[in-house]
């Protein structure tokens, strides 16, 4: 019997007893059970840090399922979950034999809370599934790191090294181009490894040799012959094989070596290299800031950890040069410095810039942070600073930056510093003693930059914010369907449009994050609005990234059963110009939404040459048409062309919205062209909250 292992269950229900009651029956499966429990929404975020097995959910006063696999997706955490039902109301959640109508290795809906085998047996089936997944992405980290660090000591190394994928040369180190005169990799990508080597039977035995390797036989992984330069010149030399991966390919690993002395130049330069300390003030100088900074850069873009990055300007550095002279200047550094490196004891304090200084902090709170710089700020306005029989005295104007895993490269930081503490100053009429932290979201307009690092804030800060537009069903006369809007709210107070941050967010591959941030907190707000009117749904426009998203079906279909299984609760959407150019992935893309009960829908309808052939191609739901069909219907001819496209989209069993309406000649003219919805600022403007109002 295998060794017996721990579980972390947490629990969310307002009965402890029954929590307590399933503990005791896991026992004897675990050597351990570590129970969590609650029943709040604050309390789960709180524990969602800590590390969970499985999660079971029953009853929570102010959240429901939705809301916990709506939390746990947005904290990308890979905790299965299982929701428990009452008798009464477990009808939405079974089929009709009984069954969970949903059990998969991440999710079991709905077990009868009564029934406490099928409880223990889930948790036990998740789990392992759980442990599974755990130890291959263990694996796969542990071979992508041995990869990385493979790579990175063959880049360095003195030794000549290069991969051969079936005796042709993919990649090489600069030791191996150094001695075999090539400029570089891409010249020698492609280039036969036997073309290196001198004489008929030196070539004739490698082949074997290689052969031999190829075929598995470790016993001769070393080669001694005579190598060949590209210009012709020869050298004694010793191969040595291994095999390796590349890219995450199968490859064959070379070493050659010669009977050369080791390249003393390179070893000399390493050792003259220049030393990073400040003479004046014993702290580290730029160079030797920087070096920091790119460790602490490379943390935080992991994730491992936060911080920011403090630039100190001396305000009045020259009034004290021209009173005192450069003794006085020089006090005053080595004095301001002195109370630095004893208010950052954590921290790395430099010299940075002449008379101003850069400070790296992690782990602090950008609150906490701001509070303690202030503090410096006025210990160091109050300090007097003796220069001989003199006394002066000195302000400070700081800048601060964030560094996490949403910041811009190194050299942007430094110079968004900079510049911080440099605008501050000038905000403050030249007089200085000032601290000011950057936003992004105060330079989103201007700056590409501070756009893209305010938009992954948006997305792990939840920062975006959705409107409702409702769109108006002329069969049912209801206006209980919702198309959802993206918008992203700006330290000014206005709000920025997709259209106006999509071109940045598409190059910094934040697409595919931005659909999935809108789906699930769009489903969210519909499973709250669902509880009082049952009938609601929602229409999600989604871009070309998730069109080509293979797991959006099965986060969809999570989706749509958090909010209750209903097949018609939710549509997205896809532009036509952008299914045109995705004809055959479309097809499958919108087979496989369908398959797990989600309507599809073209929006941009009509707006390419190829308008009915996608329709009929993809087969959707609905369609949107494009705004240019809505355009001045006063002209019969307009009206003509509108009813014509509708037909024929109603021919195909696709139902039509007419949207832009908005104004009352459009009204009129929207109800003689056959679409079944309408919508516009006409009828109604979109809203932050989704309100049902039946007939019309």
């Amino acid at each position: 019997m295998a060794e017996k292992s721990t579980l972390n269950l947490l629990v969310v229900d307002d009965n402890q007893i029954y929590a307590e009651r399933i503990v005791s029956l896991l026992s004897y499966y675990y050597k351990e059970v570590n129970l969590g429990f609650l029943d709040d929404k604050q309390e789960l975020i709180k524990l969602l840090r800590q590390p969970w097995d499985v999660l079971v959910y029953g009853t929570a006063y102010d959240m429901g399922f939705t809301d916990v696999v709506g939390i746990i997706q947005e904290q990308n955490i890979d905790l299965p979950v299982i929701c428990l039902m009452s008798e009464e109301v477990a009808t939405s959640g079974r089929n009709e034999d009984g069954l969970p109508a949903i059990i998969d290795g991440k999710m079991v809906k709905a077990i009868l809370a009564d029934n406490e085998t099928q409880v223990v047996l889930a948790i036990r089936i998740l789990h392992e599934n759980l442990q599974s997944r755990r130890k291959i992405a263990e694996l796969n980290h542990i071979l992508s790191e041995a990869e990385q660090r493979a790579s990175i000591l063959i880049k360095n190394s003195k030794s000549a090294v290069a991969y051969l994928d079936q005796g042709i040369h993919i990649f090489a180190n600069d030791t191996y181009l150094d001695l075999f005169g090539f400029s570089s990799t891409e010249e020698l990508m492609g280039f036969p490894v036997i073309d290196l080597i001198a004489g008929g039977e030196n070539v004739s035995a490698f082949k074997q040799f290689l052969k031999r390797f190829d075929k598995g036989n470790r016993d001769e992984v070393e080669f001694s012959f005579e190598s060949k330069r590209k210009d012709g010149s020869t050298f004694e030399s010793t191969l040595q094989l291994a095999a390796a991966t590349f890219d995450g390919e199968p490859v064959t690993q070379i070493i050659i070596q010669q009977n050369d002395s080791a390249n003393t130049e390179e070893m000399a330069k390493a050792l003259a290299e220049a030393e990073r300390i400040d003479s004046l003030t014993g702290l580290l100088n730029r160079k030797g800031f920087e070096l920091q900074l790119a460790k602490a850069y490379e943390a935080a873009k992991s994730g491992s950890t936060t911080g920011a990055i403090l630039y100190v300007h001396l305000d009045n550095i020259g009034k004290i040069n021209s009173d005192l002279g450069l003794q006085g200047v020089d006090e005053t550094v080595k004095q301001v410095a002195s109370v630095l490196e004893k208010s950052f004891p954590e921290g790395t304090v430099s010299r940075f810039n002449g008379n101003d200084f850069a400070i790296l902090q992690t782990g602090m709170e950008t609150e906490s942070l701001l509070q303690h710089v202030e503090q410096v700020r006025q210990t160091v306005s109050k300090m007097l600073i003796e220069v001989g029989t003199r006394t002066v005295t000195t302000t400070l104007t700081i800048g601060a930056v964030a560094i996490d895993e949403t910041s811009p490269d190194m050299v942007a930081i430094v110079d968004r510093v900079m510049e911080t503490a440099k605008q501050a100053f000038v905000d403050s009429k030249n007089e200085g003693n000032i601290v000011r932290f950057y936003d992004p979201s105060q330079h989103a307009k201007e700056d590409e930059a501070a756009l893209v690092e305010y938009l992954q804030n948006a997305l792990s800060k939840n920062q975006f914010k959705l409107m409702f537009q409702p769109i108006y069903d002329i069969e049912t006369d209801s206006s209980n369907f919702f198309e959802v809007y993206l918008r992203l709210p700006l330290a000014d107070g206005t709000m920025m449009t997709p259209d106006q941050f999509f071109p940045v967010a598409k190059r910094y591959d934040l697409m595919e994050k931005i659909d999935r941030w809108v789906l699930i907190n769009a489903c969210k707000q519909l499973n709250m609005v669902r509880k009082e009117a049952a009938d609601t749904r929602i229409l999600v426009q989604l871009t070309s990234d998730s069109l080509a998203n293979k797991k959006l079906s099965g986060m969809v279909s999570q989706l749509i059963n958090a909010v209750g299984g209903e097949p018609n609760a939710l549509t997205v959407q896809f532009n036509e110009k952008e299914l045109v150019e995705h004809m055959t992935l479309a097809k499958k893309q919108f087979i496989a939404l369908k398959q797990v009960g989600c309507r599809v829908g073209i929006h941009h309808f009509g707006s390419t040459a190829k308008t009915v052939a996608v329709m009929e191609f993809v087969t959707p739901t609905m369609v949107r048409l494009a705004r240019n069909y809505v355009k001045d219907l006063s002209q019969v001819t307009n009206i003509e062309t509108i009813k014509t496209l509708i037909n024929t989209a109603n021919e195909h069993n696709t139902s039509v919205l007419m949207p832009y309406i908005e104004d009352a000649a459009v009204m009129s003219a929207a109800w003689s062209v056959g679409a079944r919805y309408l919508q516009g600022y006409y009828l109604q403007e979109p809203a932050e909250h989704m309100t049902v109002v039946q007939g019309g």
